[in-house]
């Protein structure tokens, strides 16, 4: 197979947009209709860092070096993978990746990480229902303390956060997104 330069491998794929004909689905039935599965599957690491990528461009001029952090910080989850300490929730409509969340041990906490939702997918609560999964699992793994590393524009998060127990912590003035960015610590202590 040869790829012409500048072209993307990923364009004839899949990813569910908005039509007339989903409006009326994507409503609170539609969250039953969405899968979350706890385990990765080949290109399910490649399709997140492309994700990541793309949609972060799009709604937030962030460049290459984002999805180059996406995707060392996928690699060393990979490496570590432990069942016992580490999560991952791939959320599925119709066979296609929609969703994404991942929980790394971090030790004597957890890391929250990679939450993304399709555009077409999101106010349906799902990432509500991604974010109790995670909590739940937290209990469950016996973990004391969660953080997460967000940015300041990214306002409908930090509000999924807070209304979840996460506290902000920290802010730190970035570059490694490609462009200049507050970053944000936020933490939950059980």
């Amino acid at each position: 197979m040869s790829i012409a330069l500048g072209q993307n491998i990923y364009s004839n794929l899949f990813v569910p947009e908005f039509d007339s004909t989903m409006s009326e689905q994507l409503n609170s039935p539609a969250l039953d209709r969405i899968t979350i599965r706890t385990d990765l599957r080949p290109g399910d690491i490649g399709w997140v860092i492309y994700r990541h990528g793309v949609l972060y461009k799009e709604e937030n001029n962030y460049g290459v070096e984002f999805e180059s952090y996406v995707a060392a910080g996928l690699h060393e989850f990979f490496l570590q993978f432990n069942p016992l300490k580490n999560r991952v929730w791939v959320c599925e409509y119709h066979d296609s990746i929609i969703g994404f969340l991942l929980l790394i041990d971090r030790g004597t906490s957890a890391q929250l990480r990679y939450f993304y939702i399709e555009r077409a997918f999101r106010g349906i609560g799902l990432g509500k229902k991604l974010m109790d999964l995670y909590i739940e699992t937290l209990h469950e793994f016996g973990y004391k303390q969660s953080y997460l590393w967000t940015t300041k524009e990214l306002s409908a998060a930090a509000n999924l956060y807070t209304r979840s127990g996460f506290i902000l912590a920290e802010e730190k003035v970035s570059f490694t997104f490609g462009k200049e960015v507050t970053e944000q610590k936020y933490v939950l202590e059980l």
